[in-house]
């Protein structure tokens, strides 16, 4: 098994300060996700020179609604910045009407990529709570056949969700998506925003996050498979002091 954690690039500082975290249990993350936000003055690839290569797998994401592939700016990228893993989603547009996005397919960017530079990993997203799970897995699928890799998935809250999408994953590398939920007002954004059908016995606390997350742990190990974990304004050292990566 191995694990995965998300830092969102805000600032300098605030992104140091969580890679100092992953450094400090060296051994318990394997890659460090970076997520592209354009709001924030750090794009995804730029972290690269901010981690240890001998220490983790650097993987930024590039959403495809931000790259016209004729241009070739990704693949520009890419090359000066020496990728060797890179995570695609399709991308939200944007807010308001100042900033250009393009009508890029996801799976036109995972096969352009994997065209051009047949050694890195590429990796692409799912959602379980986007459509149907008949309807995300064919997605997958496709992703699959376009050449991605492997998965990292939005983050999961039922275990019996975890299950079914691991057995229709079956063959692909994927990472389970863990992000704990500590206040009814992001229980009530990731309801409204990602239309999360949370179980009855959800608790936005930590106790029943990090049940969960060992959990999800447990069935990563019998089955294969790797956790993602994205912590989102949590206190990192109370929410890990009770996970069981080990």
């Amino acid at each position: 098994m191995e694990v995965s954690f998300e830092i969102v690039p805000r600032n300098r500082q605030a992104f140091d300060q969580q890679y100092q975290f992953a450094q400090k249990i060296a051994g318990r993350f394997q890659f460090i996700n970076v997520p592209d936000i354009q709001r924030f003055n750090i794009r995804s690839w730029e972290c690269n020179t901010f981690i240890d290569p001998e220490q983790h797998h650097f993987v930024p994401h590039f959403r495809a609604i931000d790259f016209d592939l004729k241009e070739g700016h990704i693949f520009q990228i890419i090359e000066q910045h020496e990728l060797r893993h890179v995570l695609l989603v399709t991308g939200d547009p944007p807010d308001g009407l100042n900033r250009v996005f393009f009508n890029t397919s996801v799976l036109d960017m995972i096969r352009a990529i994997k065209q051009r530079f047949p050694n890195i990993k590429v990796y692409a997203g799912f959602d379980p709570h986007r459509s149907g799970v008949q309807d995300e897995c064919l997605y997958i699928h496709s992703k699959a056949e376009a050449g991605a890799d492997g998965f990292f998935s939005q983050p999961f809250y039922d275990i019996r969700m975890v299950e079914i999408y691991l057995e229709q994953m079956q063959g692909l590398e994927t990472f389970i998506g863990l992000s704990p939920i500590t206040t009814e007002s992001s229980k009530h954004y990731w309801e409204v925003k990602n239309k999360v059908q949370f179980p009855a016995s959800f608790r936005p606390d930590y106790e029943w996050n990090i049940a969960f997350a060992n959990q999800a742990i447990q069935l990563a190990k019998e089955t294969g498979n790797n956790i993602y974990f994205m912590p989102i304004r949590i206190d990192l050292e109370k929410y890990f002091a009770g996970i069981a990566l080990n």
